[in-house]
């Protein structure tokens, strides 16, 4: 189905909240490294949450792995 101009439909809606789950995930990995680890990223915590996010995805597409045909 084709997604309809200033609209959401619910596949689009699922993607974004997947999208914000990933990015949340980074940002809790980020702080549990800096409170528990004892770890300072000072000015680079911006890139090591986009990196994170990064990672995260990659993970779950690997451990999805190829859709069967």
């Amino acid at each position: 189905m084709e997604q309809k101009r200033f609209s959401f439909d619910t596949c689009t809606i699922i993607k974004i909240l997947k999208g914000a789950a990933i990015a949340g995930s980074a940002v809790v990995l980020t702080y549990l490294a800096e409170n528990i680890g004892q770890l300072s990223f000072g000015q680079y915590t911006g890139i090591v949450v986009g990196i994170l996010s990064i990672l995260i995805n990659a993970l779950k597409e690997w451990v999805r792995g190829m859709p069967a045909k």
